[in-house]
Parts: C-alpha cells; structure tokens; sequence
C-alpha cells in the first residue's frame, strides 16, 4: 500500500473515531425525553391545550457533578403550568392530568397526589428549583408520560412471593408474625389474579425457608412477567406507620434509607434494564393502594433489597403497614382487611397490565376515590400560589429523614 493511500486510510478513520465519540457523549436520558411516541404524529393534533408537548429543548445546568433541569424547563416540557408558594420553599407545577410538587433541599416530592422519594435534593439556585437528570428520567417522566416506556411486553404471569418464612419469621407483634400475614396475603391474592386472566406462580406455597436467591431464580425463570413481593413493616420508632412500596434503586444514585451520596453509587452499583417498567408497576399498585386503603402515604421509594437487584425482570416490594406500630398491627391482624389489601394489589397490577398492553393511562388515587366523592385535592398549598416567573429564592434545609429499612 502506497504512503498516500495509508495516510487517506489513517484521516478517514479518525473522521469515524471522533463521530462515533461525540455521540455517544450526548446526554441520552434527556435526550431519549425530548422523542415523540414512534405512532404518535397525531399527538400535536389531538392534545388538549395543556397536555405536554415535548418540543421544547432542555437547558441542563450544572451543579457540582450532576446534570439538572429547572422547575420552568420541565413545566415547559409537559404543558404544565408552574406556581411557588406563599413561602418560596414549594413549587407546584400541573394542568388537568398531572401535577408534581417540589419542594427546595428535599427528597421529597408529590406525584400526582402521591409522596415520592427523590435520588437528590431539590437544588435552589438563582431563584429556580432544579431537578437532578436521574429524577427527572427515573422518578417523574414515567409518571408523567408511562406511554412513552419503550419495550413493555405482555404482562401473563404474576410471581408471587411471600416474604420470609420457616425460620425466618420477619417482624412480628402480639397478634401474628410477618411470615404468616404475607403469605395469606399472597394465598388471597392468587384467585383475583386468576380471574383476571393472569397466571401466577408462588414463590413459596407453605411455612419454609426460601433464600432470596431462590426467590429471584424463580422470577427470571418466567416470561411475559412480573415480580411482586409482599412484605410488612417493623422499626424502633412507634409512629411509624402506613404503606410505602420499592423499586430497585437506578445505578449511580443513593437508596430512599441512604443519607450520604457516596460516590460508590456512581461507580459500584448496579441498575436494571427494565427500570422504567419496575416503576411504573410500582406507581400503579401504589396508587391502588392507597385509593381503596386510605392509610398514612410514605411514599414510593427506591433500594437494592436483594429480591429486587437479583431480579431480571419488573419487580416491587409492597410494604403492607408496620406490625411494631399498634395501629397498623391490628389492621394487619385482621382477616378482612388482608383481603382488601389483596384486592388493591391485584387492582394495581390490572392496571399496569391495562397500560403495558393497551396503552391506557394508569388510573391515579384520585381516580379511586372519585368513585365515591366528586373529587380530591391532590395538594394543597397553605398559601396561595405567587408565579414563577419572580419566585423568591428558598433558603431552608429540609430533608426529611427516612427510616432504614430491613433488608428482606
């Protein structure tokens, strides 16, 4: 090969080189927000007014080593309208299908009328509240747009897993042990999903011991299917109560428990390929829940319990209430109340099923209890809303503390 010919062969290759490099530089997970439905050319047609209409262009500010977006650029993104506080310390953004509330140097956020537990603070910066990129893709954008989940497949099979058992009791109280609660739950659960057409197989079917590992096998050893593990509560703190409900935590971000952003979470820990499917399961039973069983909303949240990280395919822990909590104890002790619980979970997994394979919008706690009333508030500030436009900038550390949870 001539000199000449090798030196064209040498540029044309770092032409490919430097191409290939600036693309996969670009911000995919905000990116991957800004695409239309593949069939939906007809959204700009058939939205409502202030339905979202995603053809405005992300402004990602840099904050220390992390991307974030600002409460204006997301309510701008899904056509929704921005308000702060009387305080400054809130921002709610909504319109007539969605609502999220922030607010500043919290975790803590409202999703359409439920808690949600953010990876990141809220940041207040030159009088905007910003959002990490995590968030925004992992926490909200599933809620806000659970169309646009890519690669759902079908939902037959439901596995079932009643948490601990044989020797391993969970958490107990004077009335019952956690080991037999869950798996009463998952016996009543079993028939309501059958008579809506699902499949369901159980983890463990009796009082034995099945190590988490198992348990996960189990899960990837099926197809079209998810994962729902069934689970209560216990902690030291006796006000601790209500339903709160996980999914595996995204890599590069802290559990809910976690107070410390450890750059371990950016490094060492794994994430999972069906995420966004996992969160959507988890915000449809969670609203179902809480839609039949009006209890105490600690929020959906996220961890690496191992049931979850080991398993492949969409998977949720339920938190059904806390047996050290006296309250919660007796209504978990009750027969009745089991089987209502039961019927909320099958309810919500309906209902995951519906929007994976028929693209309907998941219903929201809103939606249940407008059965019964005209209506709910899904928030409600203290103060009239100020606008966007001039928020005064919050200064307040408000993050609320989390209590650890048990790995099952």
């Amino acid at each position: 090969m001539s000199a000449v010919r090798l030196r064209a062969f040498f540029i044309v290759g770092a032409i490919f080189l430097i191409v290939a490099l600036g693309a996969l530089a670009r911000p995919a997970s905000v990116n991957s927000l800004t695409r239309r439905p593949a069939s939906a050319s007809s959204d700009s047609v058939s939205a409502k007014p202030d339905e979202a209409k995603p053809n405005v262009d992300w402004q990602v500010i840099k904050v220390g080593l992390r991307d974030y977006l600002s409460a204006d650029n997301i309510a701008a993104f899904y056509g929704l309208r921005a308000n702060v506080d009387a305080t400054g310390k809130s921002v709610l953004l909504n319109n007539s299908r969605n609502q999220l509330q922030l607010t500043s140097e919290s975790r803590e956020a409202v999703v359409n009328g439920v808690r949600n537990w953010l990876c990141f603070p809220v940041v207040a910066q030159d009088g905007k509240f910003l959002v990490s990129r995590i968030d925004l893709a992992k926490t909200i954008e599933p809620q806000l747009r659970p169309h646009m989940i890519q690669n759902k497949g079908k939902v037959q099979t439901v596995v079932l897993d009643a948490g601990h058992g044989g020797f391993d009791k969970g958490a107990g109280s004077r009335d019952g042990l956690e080991k037999g609660y869950t798996l009463d739950v998952a016996r009543r659960l079993r028939p309501l999903l059958q008579s809506r057409g699902f499949k369901v197989i159980m983890t463990r079917e009796n009082d034995v011991f099945l190590p988490l590992e198992l348990r996960a096998h189990i899960a990837n050893q099926t197809r079209d299917s998810i994962f729902v593990s069934i689970h209560f509560n216990a902690t030291s703190n006796r006000d601790a109560r209500g339903f709160e409900i996980f999914s595996l935590t995204p890599r590069g971000a802290p559990s809910t428990a976690d107070d410390a952003l450890a750059l371990s979470f950016l490094n060492m820990q794994e994430g999972s390929a069906v995420d966004a499917q996992s969160f959507e399961l988890s915000a449809s039973v969670y609203h179902s829940m809480l839609g039949h069983i009006p209890r105490f909303d600690r929020g959906i949240k996220r961890a690496r319990f191992a049931v979850l990280r080991k398993t492949k395919i969409p998977a949720i822990l339920v938190e059904g209430g806390f047996l050290s909590q006296t309250d919660d104890s007796k209504l978990v002790a009750n027969t009745a109340w089991r089987g209502k619980l039961a019927e909320a979970i099958a309810v919500g997994i309906e209902n995951y099923r519906n929007a994976t394979e028929k693209k309907q919008r998941p219903m929201l706690v809103a939606d249940y209890h407008g059965k019964d009333a005209s209506g709910i508030t899904l928030l409600n500030l203290a103060q009239p809303p100020a606008r966007l436009e001039n928020p005064a900038a919050p200064d307040v550390a408000a993050n609320p503390g989390v209590d650890p949870n048990k790995e099952p």
